[in-house]
């Protein structure tokens, strides 16, 4: 990402309505956020259908409209774009497995075992969700971790930069939270 620009004034600017500024500020980080929604979806090629300029563009118009960063660390703008980009990933989940089921329509019980292979990538993204819901509770350092780590795919270095923590921190940290959230997803 290019900082030649002072990102905290694109960001305000663009915040406030400047067009250009939210021109300059997609184009800036345009590519690096599409190398991290790849890799969001990569993870999650079973559960969603979005593709990764779907994913890059929506999240994009969710980050400015939320208007909540102001910062000029990489770090920190990429880890909030990995927040954005897990509520997309969530949201669409949702809907489709919402939709799958009927949405608003009565409810009419199919049991095939079919049904429950289909209908359980998105079930797998809420569950993954609800059980990074309930780590925010218990530790919320370790879901950031987790967010840049896994979603963002940054370094423990790069994390250890965002959240000001050793990087041996952020090594143990990870290793914590994938202890929780594989015995919170059993």
């Amino acid at each position: 990402m290019d900082y030649s620009e002072d990102l905290r004034d694109l960001l305000e600017r663009a915040q406030h309505g400047d067009d250009s500024a939210r021109t300059r500020l997609f184009e800036i980080a345009y590519q690096d956020l599409r190398i991290q929604a790849r890799a969001q979806l990569r993870r999650n090629a079973r559960s969603t259908l979005l593709d990764t300029t779907a994913l890059v563009h929506e999240s994009f118009l969710r980050f400015l409209n939320a208007g909540r960063l102001t910062t000029t660390e990489r770090g920190q703008f990429f880890a909030y774009a990995a927040r954005v980009m897990r509520s997309v990933v969530v949201d669409f989940a949702r809907r489709r497995f919402a939709d799958r089921r009927g949405g608003s329509a009565p409810h009419v019980p199919f049991t095939t075992h079919l049904a429950e292979r289909v209908a359980a990538s998105e079930s797998d993204v809420l569950r993954i969700d609800d059980a990074m819901k309930e780590l925010q509770q218990l530790e919320p350092r370790l879901v950031q971790v987790v967010e840049m780590r896994y979603f963002a795919g940054m370094s423990e270095a790069e994390i250890s930069d965002a959240l000001g923590i050793a990087v041996r921190t952020v090594r143990r940290d990870w290793e914590k939270a994938k202890l929780l959230l594989g015995a919170m997803l059993r």
